[in-house]
Parts: C-alpha cells; structure tokens; sequence
C-alpha cells in the first residue's frame, strides 16, 4: 500500500462524496424553439384528432387563417404572470383552442372535453369569459381589416424566422 499508488478509479455511475458532477447540454436556440413548438402543437393536433374522430367536424382545423387566429389569442393571453405550470400552461392554450374552435370553426358548438384538461369548469369559463371580455375587438378586426390579418401573418411567421439559427445556449447543470 506504500510508495504513492494512486487508488483505483470509483466505479463507472458513482461519483465521489462532495464532488457534484456538471453535465454540459447545448442546442441552438431554433432546436429548442422546434422542440417547445412540437409540445405545444401535440395539444393541438390531439384536439383536432379527437373532434375529427367523433364526427364535430369533417376537416381538420388545422389551416393558415386559423393559425393566425390562434397565434392571436396565444399572443395576447397566454401571459408568464398568470402561468405557473405546466397544467396551467395547457389549460389557457387550450382555452384559446376553444375559443378559436367556435369562433372560426365549421360547428355552433363543441364539446368541451378535448378542451378540458382541469376538474374545475368554472376555471374554465372564467378564462373564456376573460380572453373574449380582453380580445373581442381584435378577434372582430381580424376578420373585418385584411391589413390587420396580413399584419398578424407576418408577426407569426417573424416568430419563426427568429434569426438565422446560429444562436446557440449552452447551460450548465450541477447534478
């Protein structure tokens, strides 16, 4: 045991007593939008899905106009102040969905499950009642002012050519 041999390396998955092990992750920041927009769009295909299963509709609602019109209500009432989870998050978007779904949707009304993501629908109503109270007007002007569309066009697309896509994060984890 004498004469300076080092002691052999811990075990491969453990780590030494005191010595936190630092994890690098890296993406550029249009990988990590890509990836925040496919969460996001899986909420919203799995309540075109459902309500074109069950016969509320004969077409996906999916489409360029209702896009804008989605990304209006999103922009203007999806705000961090009033989010603070994931549930929450979820529910408000598809809040939005709602409303977007009966005002510029194919049927009078639609069922409120695939919306629905929380016990409570007073919550609910309460959001839709906040969102129209806040956006009527421009939910009115959209459709009425081809500018204020074409506006709204561009301010979504914008969104999305957010640079070149060289930008890059790099955070730093401490495990």
């Amino acid at each position: 045991g004498s004469g300076g041999a080092k002691p052999p390396p811990p075990p491969a998955g453990s780590r030494a007593s005191g010595s936190p092990r630092r994890v690098v992750v890296q993406a550029s920041t249009g990988e990590l939008l890509r990836c925040l927009g496919d969460f996001l769009i899986s909420w919203f295909r799995s309540v075109d899905r459902s309500l074109l299963l069950q016969g509320w509709q004969d077409q996906g609602f999916i489409t360029p106009a209702n896009l804008v019109f989605v990304y209006l209500l999103c922009r203007e009432a999806l705000r961090g102040e009033d989010i603070g989870s994931q549930a929450e998050l979820q529910a408000a978007f598809l809040t939005c969905l709602y409303l977007a779904y009966s005002y510029m949707g194919n049927e009078i009304s639609y069922p409120l499950k695939p919306f629905l993501v929380e016990g409570d629908k007073g919550r609910f109503w309460e959001r839709c009642l906040g969102i129209i109270q806040r956006l009527s007007a421009k939910m009115l002007r959209i459709n009425a002012d081809p500018h204020y569309f074409t506006q709204l066009f561009q301010d979504l697309k914008s969104e999305g050519e957010g640079g070149d896509g060289s930008k890059h994060w790099t955070i730093s984890l401490d495990r």
